[in-house]
């Protein structure tokens, strides 16, 4: 039966692909990557990036089939989950007429880790229920930014005898008033930390576009950093094109 291989591919750089990831890009015939060069700053250099770490690991060369990629509602839509699920529903169709078009066994190379933030797991689910194409389909997980983070600024991510709260930037206001103290966000294009009340009362380990060439990482309390943190990631904008946010915070005892 024809395989779907959706594999974690780490932050970017081709250092960070696991031995197993590596076997399973050996095993497809090609490779399906969404294109959103539609006006998204950056994604180009995304591909590179991607091309890089295929020349480096594969032992002969496969195909990069890239898929225009729907847009989706991202101004904050009244029904997120709809606008979510409806992307994904666009994201399926897409995928399913590139492999039709295409057989043969397909890989899908995910930023990070496919279990984190990522869509691609669900998007292929999809396709499998709509019944017209017939496939068996496995994960191969990756490297995070999360993980990055933490190695990068030497940080075991979860306190002693505490929990660790995962959540996107969207999530961050409410999760902080929430009481959650210690805190990864990720996917923070706004980066919502900078409006958080009581910015004192927070130690941010920051990093922007972690394991690319343009990485930047700062760290310290919330509001000492924060101007760092808000020039360097301008600086990282325009050496790279775009820029991607991961960070922990974790609230000062009082």
């Amino acid at each position: 039966m024809r395989r779907v291989r959706i594999i974690g591919i780490g932050p970017g750089h081709p250092d960070q692909v696991t031995v197993e990831a590596v076997r399973a890009m050996n095993e497809v015939d090609y490779f399906l990557v969404p294109d959103k060069t539609d006006g998204h700053a950056g994604t180009g250099e995304l591909l590179r990036a991607r091309e890089e770490i295929c020349r480096r690991h594969l032992s002969s060369p496969r195909p990069i089939v890239t898929v225009p990629d729907p847009e989706r509602d991202r101004d904050d839509p009244a029904d997120y989950r709809k606008a979510v699920e409806d992307w994904h529903e666009a994201r399926a169709a897409a995928f399913e007429q590139a492999m039709a078009a295409h057989p043969g066994d397909v890989g899908f190379l995910v930023w990070g880790d496919p279990s984190l933030y990522d869509s691609t797991i669900r998007v292929v689910e999809r396709v499998l229920a709509r019944g017209r194409l017939a496939f068996d389909y496995d994960v191969v997980p990756g490297v995070s930014s999360l993980h990055l983070l933490a190695a990068r600024h030497r940080l075991v991510l979860n306190d002693i005898g505490t929990s660790l709260t995962v959540a996107t930037g969207r999530r961050l206001p409410a999760e902080a008033a929430a009481g959650a103290d210690n805190l990864v966000v990720m996917l923070d294009g706004a980066l919502r930390c900078a409006a958080l009340p009581s910015p004192s009362s927070w130690w941010i380990w920051w990093g922007a576009n972690l394991g690319s060439p343009h990485e930047s990482l700062a760290a310290g309390r919330l509001d000492r950093v924060l101007d760092e943190i808000l020039r360097v990631r301008a600086e990282t904008r325009n050496a790279s094109g775009w820029v991607m946010d991961t960070y922990l915070m974790r609230r000062l005892p009082r």
